[in-house]
């Protein structure tokens, strides 16, 4: 054994009560009642999952280092697994307990999922084949080479000692055939978990022939107890290294271990039988003394000079190291039992706790006024928090719970804002906000996006389709812009007001995390008790979250039609804009036909988006006669009371002066034009002019060159197309697509402001004033309007009373355990 610093510095007095309990370990009464104690309290440890410090070995090694054959001689039977060819591929937890009236090994295997144990194993040679199908059936539904879930045996025997070991699966470099390639890495780690806790020892075992020198294991059990503390050492096999001794200072340089282990390690050299077809247990026994006798006899007959037996004696056979390993157990368990019964007393007090929380869990479950009334106290108190966090506080700490801007756009999954190219700062963008104040910054940063907004370039095949579909109608420029500045506020408003809709809904979902914070920080004790006793129902959380959710889209379904419905009113009162001023250009026209009632000398023309207007040609002719004639009657036109007049038919001339008449104020159509026109920002002079009759003929003229007995004008839909272009457009160089484009640009860019003037009043309004004041109101009723049975469904799921029963029977029995044990410890530690 590794005789360390914790065995003969740290324990001065440790050695010799090892001698001590070695000689008298099955004959005092006091030995036998902590055997008693600590099996009963490991039983109880593994069966309900307790980690209590209780001393237990594990074995460690390299595949084939004879671990298991070290198990099979403590227990004084054969079991092993590595008869069929498995090895040990799941830790094997053995409870060897000493039972002088079992003359039988009875062997049990724990069940997987339960804390029972199943029935005995008959007969003992079925071991084997036991432990083989449960680890098989177990890597298999795992889909692993090893699992660290260990099987459990309990082994009652009269030939045992009252011992815990644990045999680990052996390190290996390489994985079997058809194993993983980790499999090492896993076996490696689960063996470090195993051996990490301090009141564990660790029996190393390691064959003979390997040098010290050169072990890969010792490192490894080294990186685990660097200092060899409560490591035993085992060299196993050592009858194959015998040969080699002719002189007794080899032998007692071998023992010694060469410095490799350190001044105080002693390890244990250790031989078994090789033969494992014995008769009987009894057979195996005795071929263990045999093999112990044999080696002693070899190393003083053999070898010259024999070896130190005063200091190597105790450290060589099996005999001995098992009466080391009782004896240190022993020890370990003589003080560790002021720490255990310590321990002990601290767990019954927590699992009777949890026995009265598992008695009040079933309780409430069946009392449904009392969870009403705690769930509706508390989503209240939620639903307030909520609600101050919308108006501003300062707890919980904005630094640590908030969000900037560029946090806000990514933990939401919206990114950038549709047709952004770079983000936008709004203001506060780089400091971390929450709740009302994060609101606000959405809508500015909103706000500034959609202003930044221009209308996109549109091509000339667009604006030639549009102003050759529309001929007939004599619509023009103005009418393709407006058909463009429609389209483009649909196509590039629409998505922003979408965005910035769902990025509220980030924010406003946010809060609930908030608000349960603000429940543990700022509550009454009152309200944390009743946080307390709510917060184990997991289905009732969830409810309320989905409740708040739920509550937060329809506000925002709302809000969206809203806004939507916002841009498409928008869009039509353009539209009726732009025909009221069509429909005064268009009575203006008509003014200029003769007494026979047509509008003569328009016919069909080819239209070119880049031609000047000089450029633009008709296929008839105009006299200067009916030139002269339209002038007049479009003076005429401009003094009618109405801007619609229909023209005789069959009248010989113009209009005699008894007929007109001068309006003292507009007509009721021109004054609800000239309204729509202010409030749109269309300039009023435009629908002047179209009133002055010889202001629309100027523009219907203008820019065409005059010629003393013919000229050529563009007629059809030619003469409507220039006739729409605004005063001062009779520069030749200026073609009709870029004026279409000026005239799209400029109303979208009034569409844009007027939505975005709206949506920000419209999106707050929509928002903020129902969570506030309904927000409360709308998650009572949605969580608790229901039936009783209905309402028990957050609470208690379909056999979860049953479940709860289960659990509580099973810490019932928990609880009577380990006050069995305590009450066993007490009487114990008044004997020690």
């Amino acid at each position: 054994m590794a005789m360390t610093t914790g065995y003969s510095g740290n324990h001065p007095t440790m050695q010799n009560s090892v001698a001590k309990y070695a000689e008298s370990i099955y004959n005092s009464e006091a030995s036998k009642s902590r055997y008693e104690a600590y099996s009963r309290l490991q039983a109880s440890a593994v069966a309900f999952g307790e980690k209590l410090p209780i001393p237990e070995i594990v074995a460690v090694g390299g595949q084939s280092d004879g671990k298991s054959s070290l198990l099979e001689a403590l227990l004084g039977f054969r079991f092993n697994v590595r008869e069929v060819e498995m090895g040990t591929r799941r830790p094997l937890m053995l409870q060897m307990l000493h039972d002088p009236a079992a003359l039988e090994p009875r062997c049990r295997l724990q069940e997987e999922d339960s804390d029972d144990y199943g029935p005995v194993i008959m007969p003992a040679s079925a071991v084997a084949e036991a432990i083989r199908v449960r680890t098989e059936d177990c890597l298999k539904m795992l889909g692993t080479a090893v699992s660290a879930k260990p099987i459990v045996m309990r082994a009652e025997y009269a030939f045992c000692p009252n011992l815990t070991i644990i045999d680990t699966p052996g390190f290996v470099l390489k994985g079997k055939k058809g194993e993983p390639e980790n499999t090492p890495d896993e076996i490696l780690a689960m063996v470090r978990t195993l051996a990490a806790p301090k009141h564990r020892l660790l029996l190393f075992l390691q064959q003979s022939s390997v040098e010290w020198c050169s072990s890969l294991w010792l490192d490894i059990v080294k990186s685990i107890d660097p200092s060899l503390e409560r490591t035993i050492i085992v060299v196993s096999k050592f009858d194959n290294r015998l040969k080699e001794f002719a002189e007794r200072w080899e032998v007692d340089r071998y023992l010694s271990a060469g410095g490799y282990l350190g001044d105080n390690a002693r390890p244990f050299f250790v031989a078994l039988p090789k033969d494992r077809n014995s008769s009987s247990n009894e057979d195996f026994r005795r071929q263990i003394a045999t093999v112990d006798t044999d080696i002693l006899r070899q190393l003083s007959e053999n070898v010259a000079g024999g070896f130190d037996v005063e200091k190597f004696g105790k450290h060589i056979g099996f005999g001995n190291l098992r009466q080391f390993l009782e004896a240190e157990l022993q020890c370990r368990y003589r003080h560790a039992a002021p720490e255990t019964l310590s321990l002990l007393d601290q767990r019954c007090s927590e699992v009777t706790a949890e026995l009265a929380a598992a008695d009040a869990k079933i309780s409430a479950a069946a009392d449904v006024a009392a969870l009403r009334r705690l769930a509706m106290i508390h989503a209240s108190s939620v639903a307030n928090h909520v609600v101050a966090l919308l108006d501003g506080v300062d707890s919980p700490d904005p630094a640590a719970w908030g969000c900037t801007s560029e946090e806000e756009r990514s933990e939401s999954g919206f990114g950038r804002w549709p047709g952004q190219v770079e983000d936008v700062q709004p203001v506060n963008a780089g400091l971390r906000l929450y709740g009302g104040a994060a609101f606000d910054r959405v809508l500015h940063e909103f706000k500034c996006v959609a202003c930044s907004v221009e209308c996109p370039p549109v091509s000339k095949e667009k604006v030639a389709s549009i102003l050759q579909g529309q001929a007939g109608r004599r619509g023009g420029p103005l009418e393709a812009a407006f058909v463009l500045a429609q389209s483009a506020a649909r196509e590039w408003l629409g998505p922003l007001l979408d965005t910035a809709c769902n990025r509220l809904v980030y924010v406003l979902r946010s809060l609930y995390r908030l608000a349960l914070e603000l429940e543990l920080v700022e509550d009454t004790d009152a309200m944390k008790t009743i946080t307390s006793d709510i917060s184990m129902y997991v289905g009732f959380h969830a409810a309320l979250r989905q409740a708040h959710n739920t509550i937060i889209r329809e506000v925002a379904r709302r809000s969206k039609d809203l806004v939507h419905h916002q841009l498409a009113a928008i869009i039509n009162s353009f539209s009726e804009v732009y025909g009221c001023e069509t429909h005064l250009y268009q009575s203006s026209r008509e003014g200029m036909g003769t007494g026979t009632g047509r509008v003569r000398g328009f016919h069909h023309v080819s239209l070119s988006l880049e031609d000047s207007e000089d450029q633009l040609m008709t296929k008839s002719e105009v006299t200067d006669d009916e030139v002269h004639q339209d002038k007049k009657q479009a003076i005429v036109k401009g003094c009618v009371q109405s801007p619609v007049r229909q023209i005789g038919e069959g009248t010989g001339g113009g209009i005699a002066e008894s007929q007109m008449t001068v309006p003292e104020t507009p007509t009721p159509e021109l004054a609800a034009a000239e309204a729509r026109s202010k409030e749109f920002g269309i300039a009023s002079g435009r629908l002047n002019g179209l009133r002055d009759a010889g202001q629309v003929n100027a523009e219907a003229c203008g820019g065409l060159k005059r010629k003393r007995n013919r000229r050529r004008i563009s007629g059809g839909r030619a003469a409507g197309a220039i006739g729409l272009l605004p005063s001062g457009s009779g520069n030749r160089g200026t073609s009709i697509y870029k004026e279409v484009c000026l005239l799209a640009s400029e109303q979208f860019g009034k569409m844009r402001e007027m939505l975005v003037e709206r949506a920000v009043h419209t999106l707050n309004e929509t928002f903020l004033v129902p969570l506030r004041n309904e927000l409360g109101i709308n998650v009572q009723l949605q969580l608790f309007a229901v039936s009783d049975e209905k309402f028990l469904d957050m609470f208690v799921a379909p056999g979860a009373i049953e479940k709860l029963e289960a659990e509580r029977m099973a810490l019932q029995k928990r609880c009577n355990t380990l006050h069995t044990c305590l009450a066993e410890f007490r009487t114990l530690a008044r004997s020690l």
